[in-house]
């Protein structure tokens, strides 16, 4: 007897778990009067099986008869109620949902939470600089009137439309080209001596520095635009042929090491392309020292000669055209808001300077800023994208890297390193990396290189304006302590501010004491 008990023990209780997690299940979806016909039918069906109902205590329960109990009621569940489940599940989260309604969480303004999408707050800014920028054009337009005026852009750069001093001095820079080219080809197969052939290069790009500052000083036919112009021209060209020198020159170290090839990756890691019926070919030294590729590179938009520049495949044309639109519009553009927005401030500056008004010369600065800094980023989108890209897509030059991500910069060095790529490389390719090779510190070379910048920015503006007065010179200089403070004490978005501030009342200052001394110098004595 006690065999078959213990044998039908198991059994019995299956079917007790089974039978009451229907019950179980009835209960919970249809009520009292479900828990009663299950509780009928649990009865029946024990009384058909000779069976009495044995009731055991909740704690006796195992863990394995709770699992059970819970999979049994799951299965009679799905067979008898199937919406019931979900109906429970959405009924219980209403619940929820209604008795807990907070979380643990930060506010969105808050950097610790993570939030980082301020799209519509920088909307607002854009519309907010778009609604103050009109009322301003528009007080502009109600107190001077119309001041734009195309006949006058060509006054800025001729005196005299038969006389075209600065065209003519641009055009005389082909000498210095040529006197490049052919001093190269002489030291490639050797008919001169590298001393020579070094102090010709010197006198050569000597002559870049000094003929046309001393043409534009001497000829007063020479308007200070067209002065601009030239000696820009020199100085890009200046650059130029040094880094054609120094690259040809590394090339002759090469082969005198017995080099049997030129490398592809010392010269350019690519490989030839094609433009249709068109290969670009490798080149390797001295097979580079022609006319073509000479001219190639004085008209790319780079300052870094190498032997095989890399290559777009085609020319395409929508984006040449797109480009094209860009220059003559950003250009009429530029035109338009120096003569209606900034020529009315700055000769309304002039009284406060002259009376040292310290109160109205800092308010005029201010009013200065705003049209400058807009003139100063429609520039360097219309030269350094739309131009330059413009030159690179008609030449098909594969290195359309201009400029990088400067507006974030945090310090002032890292603004000075991306704004202006063609030049950031010049200076590390041929003089800042130099300079380290023969061993002097990074702060010295880094010094030196704005030191550089500074000369050269005086020169462009000194020299055109006729007078000296060091005040482009001395702003470049600024940058080493001002890049030093920022650096050591401002990070972060702080450092991104001070770059800003400084590029928005920075160049303001300095176009005020330029346009300032040369009204004094030119025309308060008429006055």
């Amino acid at each position: 007897m006690s065999d078959r008990a213990d044998a039908r023990g198991p059994v019995s209780r299956r079917r007790r778990t089974t039978i009451s997690g229907a019950a179980a299940a009835a209960a919970a979806a249809g009520g009292g009067g479900a828990a009663a016909a299950g509780r009928q039918a649990n009865g029946s069906k024990l009384h058909d099986a000779g069976e009495k109902p044995r009731q055991h205590p909740a704690k006796s329960k195992t863990e394995d008869e709770v699992q059970g109990h819970a999979g049994d009621s799951r299965e009679v569940s799905r067979q008898q109620l199937p919406d019931s489940p979900r109906k429970e599940t959405s009924a219980a989260e209403d619940i929820s949902e209604r008795l807990s309604c907070h979380v643990l969480q930060e506010s969105l303004l808050s950097s610790a939470s993570g939030y980082s999408n301020y799209r519509g707050i920088l909307n607002w800014c854009v519309v907010m600089l778009v609604l103050s920028n009109a009322r301003l054009f528009l007080e502009n337009i109600i107190k001077y009137g119309i001041l734009v005026d195309p006949i006058q852009v060509v006054s800025l750069f001729l005196k005299d439309p038969y006389s075209w001093p600065a065209a003519c001095l641009i055009i005389a820079s082909n000498v210095c080209i040529l006197v490049a080219l052919y001093t190269e080809r002489r030291l490639a197969v050797g008919t001169i001596s590298k001393t020579t052939g070094l102090i010709i290069h010197i006198f050569n790009l000597m002559s870049l520095l000094i003929v046309p500052s001393a043409t534009v000083l001497s000829v007063t036919s020479i308007t200070p635009v067209g002065g601009v112009l030239s000696l820009g021209v020199y100085t890009v060209l200046l650059l130029k042929l040094y880094s054609y020198q120094d690259t040809n020159r590394w090339c002759r170290e090469i082969r005198q090491a017995k080099a049997k090839k030129l490398t592809r990756s010392y010269s350019c890691p690519s490989v030839a392309q094609s433009n249709g019926s068109a290969v670009h070919t490798h080149v390797s030294y001295p097979g580079n020292l022609t006319h073509r590729d000479m001219y190639y590179f004085v008209f790319a938009p780079t300052l870094c000669y190498q032997l095989n520049f890399p290559r777009s495949p085609r020319i395409r044309k929508r984006f040449l055209m797109r480009r094209l639109f860009e220059m003559l519009f950003f250009i009429q553009l530029l035109v338009g808001l120096i003569q209606q927005w900034m020529v009315p401030t700055i000769q309304n500056s002039m009284k406060p300077f002259q009376e040292m008004d310290f109160s109205r010369m800092v308010e005029r600065l201010l009013k200065l800023a705003v049209p400058n800094h807009l003139i100063w980023l429609i520039f360097f989108y219309w030269f350094f994208h739309s131009s330059m890209n413009f030159v690179a897509e008609l030449m098909q030059f594969g290195d359309r890297e201009f400029y990088r991500d400067w507006w974030n910069s945090e310090t002032v060095t890292y603004f000075w390193a991306n704004w202006n790529i063609p030049v950031h490389k010049w200076c590390l390719r041929h003089f800042y990396k130099p300079m380290l090779r023969k061993g002097v510190n990074k702060f010295l070379a880094q010094t030196a290189v704005f030191l550089v910048s500074a000369f050269f920015h005086e020169y462009l503006m000194s020299v055109p304006l006729k007078m000296f007065r060091l005040w482009a010179f001395m702003g470049m200089m600024a940058q080493v302590p001002l890049a030093w403070f920022v650096g050591r004490f401002l990070n972060g978005i702080y450092g991104n501010a001070a770059v800003w501030i400084s590029l928005i009342i920075g160049q303001p200052v300095a176009v005020l004491m330029y346009v300032h001394d040369y009204y004094v110098i030119h025309y308060s004595s008429s006055t």
